[in-house]
C-alpha cells in the first residue's frame, strides 16, 4: 500500500474499530468510546483537545475506579495512538497516574493477498483448532513457552468468547507432537471490515522455521472465507519485520497506558 492508501485505511480503521466499535460492553460517553468485557477494559477512542483532555481523563478514572471486583476492578487501559489528539495526550495520561507499556506498531494487510501465501506446515507441526477449555489450556501453555509470562486474563477473555460468542473468535495451536509450541487468535468485530490477529508467539526452540508465517496465512484464509478485507495487528518489534515481508503496511504506533488505581 502506498502512503495515500495507508492513510485512507487508517481513517477507515478508526471509524469502524475505534469510534464506531460495536458489540457487548461498548459505551459512548461524551467524547470517549470505552469497552468492558471479560479480561479487558479500557478506552478505545477519544475526541479531545487541550481544553477537554484533562477533564475527560479524570472522568474515565472516576468511572473505572469506582468498579468493584465483580465488575472487573479499577484497572483499565487507555489505548493511545500516535495520531490521537491532543499531541500531548500521553503526557497528560502519565500525569494522571497512567503507566505506559511498550509501544506496538499498528499494521494492516489485505486478507486476499495473505490468504494466497504459499505456506505449508514445517515438518513435525500440525495445527489444532481450539474449541474448549482443554484447548485454551494448550494455547496458554504455548503462550507461556513463547513469552515467559502468565496472563490469566487472556485465558479468561478467550474462554468467555468461545462460550458466549464463538463466531467472533478462532483460536489455533501449533503442535509438535503432543507439545504446544505456538498459538494465535483471530478476532472478528461486529460490523467491521477488519479482523484482528493476536498472539502468534512461538517457543524459542521452534523459531525460524516458518510457524509464525503459517499461522498468519492460516488465519487469513479463515478471514477470507468470511469476506473480511483487512487483517490488523498490533505488532511487537520482533514480529514487525516478518509482517512487513508478508505485505503488511504500517498505520502508526499504539501505546497501552495502564491505570491501576
Amino acid at each position: 500500500m502506498d502512503l495515500d492508501e495507508l492513510l485512507k485505511v487508517r481513517d477507515h480503521y478508526d471509524a469502524e474499530v475505534r469510534r464506531g466499535a460495536q458489540g457487548p460492553g461498548v459505551e459512548r460517553v461524551g467524547r470517549v468510546v470505552r469497552m468492558s468485557v471479560p479480561g479487558w477494559s479500557g478506552v478505545l477512542w477519544s475526541d479531545l483537545d487541550e481544553g477537554t483532555a484533562d477533564a475527560e481523563i479524570a472522568a474515565q478514572v472516576a468511572h473505572f475506579g469506582a468498579r468493584g471486583p465483580a465488575e472487573g476492578g479499577p484497572e483499565f487501559e487507555w489505548k493511545l495512538y500516535t495520531h490521537d489528539r491532543p499531541a500531548d495526550l500521553g503526557d497528560r495520561l502519565r500525569a494522571a497516574g497512567f503507566v505506559p507499556e511498550p509501544a506496538e506498531t499498528l499494521m494492516v494487510g489485505r486478507t486476499a493477498d495473505l490468504a494466497a501465501l504459499p505456506v505449508e506446515p514445517p515438518e513435525g507441526i500440525t495445527l489444532l483448532r481450539v474449541t474448549d477449555e482443554a484447548g485454551v489450556d494448550l494455547m496458554m501453555a504455548a503462550h507461556d513457552r513463547a513469552f515467559g509470562v502468565e496472563r490469566p486474563r487472556t485465558k479468561e477473555a478467550v474462554l468467555a468468547e468461545l462460550r458466549e460468542n464463538p463466531d467472533s473468535i478462532e483460536v489455533v495451536v501449533a503442535m509438535a507432537g503432543e507439545v504446544p509450541v505456538s498459538s494465535a487468535r483471530l478476532e472478528f468485530r461486529a460490523g467491521s471490515d477488519f479482523a484482528g490477529l493476536w498472539g502468534g508467539g512461538t517457543d524459542p526452540d521452534w523459531r525460524g522455521r516458518g510457524i509464525y508465517r503459517l499461522l498468519v496465512a492460516h488465519r487469513a484464509r479463515i478471514a477470507a472465507e468470511r469476506g473480511i478485507p483487512y487483517l490488523q495487528v498490533d505488532a511487537t518489534d520482533d514480529s514487525r519485520p516478518i509482517l512487513e515481508r508478508l505485505g503488511f503496511g504500517v498505520l502508526g504506533v499504539t501505546v497501552p497506558y495502564i491505570w491501576q488505581g
